[in-house]
């Protein structure tokens, strides 16, 4: 099979990166691999804002291990989709689909059931390891959540889905324990996968978490980075001792960065809708309106505003909304549906969306400094792919998350998942 595969990418193979200006010189190829990978790493950081590479740089936050791992590829920034909440964005990354295609959606209210809904995991589209599975690969996920049920399973040894909990070395120790051929717990069952998977994902969240509590400068941060390179250090060394790293591509990245803020304008913005000649409310997940609303705001960095009711649907109606909205000096655009057509963001989202400027939420101030992530501000996140089948320092251009997947699926030899809109980014692959 892998002979096979190395064939099939020579006219398919790409990867996503965009060399930092620090990149360092290649390994020999015979380290690094001459050509199309047989395994694929996926190192899944939530919360990794590309930002963070500057403690990275500056020595803050020492990384040894992904330094070495640079001497075989690169580091770029990659270009998230909105909106920039945890489940689109990883939703995007796993399908190579725009959320107006995938459908998944966070923080809206739905119509249909007259609630507001917080982050769900549907999908109308398939992933990388359903489309790994489909085409006779096979798949190991350490707790990204996303992929679950979506192509990996709990005690499926073709396609396994664990949850460990804990930190992220929890979680490497799943995959550390897959890579040595040792069994793991899935699902209550102690499994063995049939061999070493093709793809292998792990999932950390720590620096999404720091995020939320403390902001983007929360001290605690750089601690984390060095953590989390220990836990790539040892995914490495396991794939030494199992005779694969020269034939394994590793790519990691984020779904989204963070932003800090300390003020909210929750009061000002319902009274300035009060003032449009609405009445409003804000819903948290799972909540439905009081009689008497005819404006609902459900926010998840940005704020989901629609109109219910008699006016449901009236454009006069949702441009009075919007002027009263653009008027807040904390507001810093408006997306009304034209916008967010545009934008490929998913359909689900009601008349307008409003982003806060930087500092700012809508909601009420926060006792201390606080992490948001949700609008166009929180884009952005590191791209890192190196080893097999990746041209050292190779510049592809303009990466987004959408190319993740049809980049994954390139270096294992494949054709991309189905629903797939994203490119392989081929300017960056051994041919």
């Amino acid at each position: 099979m892998p002979s096979l595969r190395k064939v099939l990418a020579a006219s398919i193979a790409a990867t996503i990166v965009w060399v930092a200006p620090n990149t360092v010189s290649a390994l020999p190829a015979s380290e690094a691999g001459d050509g199309p990978a047989d395994h694929v790493v996926f190192l899944a950081l939530d919360g990794f804002d590309v930002e963070y590479l500057d403690l990275v740089r500056s020595g803050a936050a020492p990384m040894p291990n992904l330094q070495r791992l640079l001497r075989q590829g690169s580091v770029t920034t990659s270009t998230g989709v909105m909106t920039s909440i945890t489940n689109p964005s990883w939703s995007s990354i796993a399908t190579g689909a725009w959320p107006e295609t995938h459908r998944n959606t966070a923080y809206w209210f739905d119509s249909a059931t007259g609630t507001a809904k917080g982050q769900q995991r549907d999908l109308a589209v398939p992933t990388i390891a359903q489309s790994v599975r489909e085409q006779g690969g096979t798949v190991f996920s350490s707790q990204w959540f996303i992929l679950q049920n979506y192509g990996v399973t709990f005690g499926d040894p073709d396609g396994l889905y664990t949850q460990p909990g804990g930190d992220c070395a929890r979680r490497t120790d799943d995959a550390v324990a897959v890579l040595r051929g040792e069994p793991v717990s899935s699902g209550g069952q102690l499994v063995t996968t049939n061999g070493i998977p093709e793809l292998m994902t792990v999932y950390c969240d720590v620096l999404d978490a720091i995020g939320h509590e403390g902001g983007d400068a929360d001290p605690r941060i750089p601690g984390a980075l060095a953590d989390i390179d220990r836990q790539l250090g040892r995914i490495v060394a396991a794939t030494k001792e199992a005779g694969i790293y020269g034939d394994t591509a590793f790519v990691i990245t984020g779904d989204h960065g963070m932003t800090t803020f300390d003020k909210g304008f929750g009061a000002e913005g319902l009274a300035a809708i009060e003032a449009a000649g609405f009445t409003p409310q804000i819903l948290t997940s799972g909540q439905s309106p009081a009689p008497g609303t005819d404006v609902v705001i459900v926010v998840g960095g940005v704020a989901n505003v629609q109109i219910i009711g008699e006016r449901a649907g009236d454009p006069a109606a949702v441009a009075q909304l919007r002027t009263a909205l653009e008027a807040l000096p904390q507001v810093r655009t408006v997306f009304d549906k034209t916008d967010q057509a545009r934008m490929h963001m998913s359909p689900s989202y009601g008349d307008l969306l409003v982003e806060p400027k930087p500092g700012w939420s809508f909601g009420a101030t926060p006792a201390d400094p606080a992490g948001r992530h949700g609008a166009t501000t929180e884009l952005h996140v590191p791209l890192v792919l190196a080893g097999a089948g990746v041209l050292p320092g190779a510049h592809p251009s303009n990466p987004r998350h959408i190319d993740v997947a049809p980049t994954i699926s390139a270096l294992l030899g494949y054709a991309p998942p189905s629903g797939s809109e994203g490119r392989a980014l081929r300017e960056s692959l051994r041919r």
